[in-house]
């Protein structure tokens, strides 16, 4: 059985190359559906225009195929809310010395 937990910390492995830190410590991945062996994660970049764009929603769905039990993956890319560095966890905000 796929659990959201699990999802979460494959996601840990995808990193934003431009920033060198996980893209759940940064605050892009917005939400998590499980739904049996479907997977559906809501996420977000930096700023519209980010290059790594495609790299990471390739690894996002590379990371969520990884966990046992899932079968579906769709990555869905928002900009609503926008992303700020206030969603950063607070070990990325020191480390990128940001408040």
């Amino acid at each position: 059985m796929v659990v959201r937990e699990d999802i979460v910390e494959a996601l840990h492995g995808v990193e934003d190359p431009e920033l060198g830190m996980d893209i759940v410590e940064l605050g892009l991945m917005y939400d998590v559906e499980v739904d049996g062996p479907r997977v559906k994660i809501l996420y977000s970049l930096t700023s519209m225009g980010c290059p790594a764009g495609p790299l990471i929603q390739d690894g996002i769905v590379d990371a969520a195929r990884s966990v046992p039990g899932v079968e579906e993956v769709e990555a869905e890319l928002t900009f609503d809310p926008p992303w700020t560095p206030d969603r950063m966890s607070d070990d990325a905000k020191f480390i990128l010395g940001f408040g």
